[in-house]
């Protein structure tokens, strides 16, 4: 079973591990071999075949169970009936994905969000690896096989994936009464955190990896001045040159761009043909080559000798070419919605290219959103998430890396118990376990103490 740490478990962990190691010893834990049992070989009450606890509550569906867990966890993909408006039990309904990484019923349990569709390969977020919980992964509506039918996403707002969220934990806190945590990175944490913000009594803390807080999108001079300060001043230079030399060379880039699309029996409708979505890469890669560079990847960055094989490999491992083509580009729809209609974008520098572009406003959202689908923007929304989290949002923590673009505008936590952690020199990939050791110590007693340092300690043995 992988672990959702972006390049390592965490070292912190290896207590949280050998804990599980040692409680599955004593016979606790729940594998896929059966239910869990007691000391006395007995299956335990609550845990006696978790398989026909899930198939009794209401309304959900177990799809299958994986035999693809870790020791101490068994895997369940699930389909939960949603309503698809809460406030209007006659639109409807649809399933809803999720899937559970199950150890014990008296352990935390952690609410697992990507913001987008369900990842079904088991992986543990850190916040679960380091708690040794349970995982419930929700997958965003109207992504992956979350789909409301009709056409249109309508009811695709914050507050509506809120409320799915909320009757997630109503739901399943009768299996799993004890402590639980939120978490997500990216979109993943902007989801979690705005679940927090409409329903914040439903779980006991949050860990918001990498979250951008677009507060006025008509405001995107802090992403800019980002952009134009990160790294080096070499390095960002560098990145600008290879822009205009792969605008320079787009009749060859975009040929091949064009074969390779021709190959894959993909096409380039949505966003319109093979040239504006080669410009769009463009325009983008200077914002997701910032996302996730590191020092080795700014000496690597085409120089002035770069063949136009050269250009182009580098330009799709940055900006991911695919992503613009129709097959992929029709699966984050209900993203580029999102971001047309409440949760903004920030905007990148293009003065050094202005001579080189063909299509004004090509990263705006409406060029990714078919256009018999209305995008109406609610300037309220964003405001009012940055309120509650910088006055009331409680049990929330932060975690930020200082060369992150996408945290150029990030969330100034107010409220009890919040805080935000910055890990200097990291990027959009950055773990608790990046953090100097006594932000990373801070950080995991904060975890202890929202799960219950008694249940910490008496459980896990630390």
């Amino acid at each position: 079973m992988s672990v959702w740490t972006r390049r390592r478990l965490l070292t912190s962990a290896a207590s949280a591990v050998s804990a599980v190691s040692a409680v599955s010893a004593a016979g606790l834990a729940v594998t896929a071999a059966g239910p869990a049992r007691a000391a006395d070989g007995r299956p335990r009450p609550g845990d006696a075949d978790i398989a026909d606890s899930l198939r009794a509550l209401p309304g959900l569906r177990l799809i299958e169970e994986r035999n693809d867990a870790g020791p101490g966890y068994r895997h369940f993909v699930l389909g939960l009936r949603q309503p698809v408006d809460h406030t209007d039990p006659a639109a409807g309904t649809f399933e809803q994905r999720l899937t559970l990484l199950h150890t014990a019923a008296d352990r935390p349990t952690v609410l697992f969000s990507t913001g987008y569709h369900a990842v079904l390969t088991p992986r543990l977020s850190e916040p679960a690896t380091l708690l040794g919980a349970n995982q419930l992964q929700v997958e965003h509506r109207y992504f992956g096989t979350s789909r409301p039918a009709g056409p249109g996403y309508t009811h695709l707002t914050i507050r509506q994936a809120a409320d799915d969220h909320h009757r997630v934990v109503c739901l399943f806190r009768r299996l799993y009464p004890g402590a639980w945590l939120s978490t997500g990175s990216s979109k993943g944490g902007m989801t979690s955190l705005y679940h927090r913000r409409f329903h914040p009594g439903d779980v006991d803390g949050t860990v918001v990896y990498s979250a951008p807080n677009n507060v006025d999108d008509r405001e995107d001079s802090a992403c800019l001045r980002f952009l134009e300060t990160v790294g080096t001043a070499p390095g960002r230079e560098a990145v600008k040159a290879a822009q205009r030399r792969m605008l320079s060379h787009r009749a060859e880039l975009v040929a091949r761009y064009e074969a390779w699309a021709s190959a894959a029996g993909d096409t380039f409708r949505i966003v319109g043909s093979a040239d504006k979505a080669f410009e769009i890469a463009v325009l983008r890669v200077l914002f997701m080559f910032w996302q996730r560079a590191t020092p080795a990847d700014i000496a690597a960055i085409p120089g002035p000798r770069a063949t136009v094989d050269e250009l182009y490999t580098w330009l799709d491992r940055w900006a991911g070419l695919s992503l613009y083509a129709d097959n992929s580009a029709r699966n984050y729809i209900p993203y580029w919605y999102q971001i047309g209609t409440q949760l903004g974008y920030g905007d990148v520098p293009t003065a050094h290219l202005a001579d080189l572009l063909r299509h004004p406003g090509g990263i705006e959202p409406r060029n990714f959103v078919p256009r018999d689908i209305p995008l109406r923007f609610d300037s309220a929304a964003m405001p009012d998430i940055d309120r509650w989290v910088r006055r009331r949002g409680s049990r929330l923590l932060f975690v930020n890396g200082a060369q992150d673009p996408a945290v150029a505008e990030h969330f100034r936590p107010g409220g009890p118990d919040a805080r935000m952690l910055w890990v200097p020199g990291g990027n959009h990939g950055v773990d608790i376990a990046d953090l100097s050791p006594a932000d990373r110590s801070s950080a995991e007693d904060a975890l202890h103490r929202w799960v219950g340092q008694e249940y910490f300690t008496q459980t896990l043995g630390t």
